[in-house]
């Protein structure tokens, strides 16, 4: 796909190629964000792909990805810039007796002594990226309203060197497992995108895509059980990503069909709490016990 798509079949065609099979709405939003050059804010339930959204679009558009993981306490020195304090003390200790300061200052503060963090990095390339900036929701809102600038005019401040503007304008996308509220002035300056888990169909084709050897009777299933699972009461509903692990176990096994002792077997793959698993034993696993439905699925 071209660096600039030309339609939106093009960015739906780009990210298919890579792997990733978007909705219209995820390949619509996509595409107004490389014309319009507004960043994305995808909220969703974790494990719909969100970020692999991100991966894929910088595969898809040939660009490098930058990536900034957001945790609780994460500030500007981690997410911008900070000053190489050791290297600008070395610096000042090779200045030659009776150097006055202010020649010093403007020789420590330059950008030589710059330590790029993800932010500062995206803006500062030469070539056009992709930035990431994953869980902003794990963040708090002075680091929210850090961010207005960069997501606003695509620019960094730094006080001792001025304004650094974008001259590739990169694409942002931020990530949000909704786990709190964003604020307003964030999310005026974004497109918006929900992605929540897929439709029975549109899973089945995303592990067909990523298993084709597996037999198409064990994917339905396989599909039919995730969904079961993410209805019950459990502290962590599978993803979209486990899914296609649990359909690379079984074709590695050999699995014909996925009975009872079959679930049992290989469920931690998409269930990994103690107390989920027995909780899907008992809801899910019981149900495909011979006798049981036919061994089909039911709802629980």
């Amino acid at each position: 796909m071209p660096d600039t798509p030309a339609s939106v079949e093009d960015v739906a065609s780009g990210l298919r190629a890579t792997g990733y099979l978007p909705g219209e709405s995820t390949a619509l939003v996509s595409y107004l964000a490389t014309q319009l050059g507004k960043p994305i804010l995808v909220e969703g339930p974790a494990g719909v792909g969100k970020t692999q959204l991100a991966k894929a679009l910088a595969e898809s558009l040939g660009r490098e990805l930058v990536r900034l993981q957001c945790y609780e306490g994460l500030d500007e020195a981690k997410a911008l810039y900070e000053w190489n304090y050791r290297k600008q003390l070395l610096r000042i200790q090779a200045e030659a007796d009776g150097t006055g300061w202010n020649a010093v200052q403007d020789d420590i503060f330059g950008e030589e002594f710059l330590l790029t963090r993800p932010l500062l990095q995206a803006i500062a390339s030469e070539e056009p990226v992709v930035l990431l900036i994953d869980e902003i929701d794990k963040t708090d809102q002075e680091f929210e309203a850090m961010l207005l600038e960069l997501l606003s005019d695509f620019q960094i401040s730094i006080p001792e060197l001025g304004t650094i503007a974008s001259t590739t304008h990169p694409i942002v996308l931020l990530t949000s497992n909704n786990s709190r509220e964003l604020t307003e002035a964030l999310k005026r300056r974004c497109l918006y995108l929900w992605l929540d888990y897929p439709e029975l169909e549109h899973e089945l084709e995303i592990v067909k895509l990523h298993t084709p050897d597996l037999p198409e009777a064990v994917g339905r299933r396989l599909v039919e059980l995730v969904q079961l699972v993410r209805d019950l009461d459990i502290k962590k509903p599978p993803s979209i990503a486990e899914s296609i692990d649990w359909a690379r176990a079984l074709l590695l096994l050999g699995a014909t069909d996925i009975d009872a002792d079959m679930f049992r077997d290989t469920m931690s793959i998409i269930v990994k709490h103690r107390t989920d698993l027995d909780v899907v034993s008992e809801r899910v696993g019981v149900k495909l016990t011979p006798g049981l439905a036919g061994g089909a699925p039911v709802n629980p």
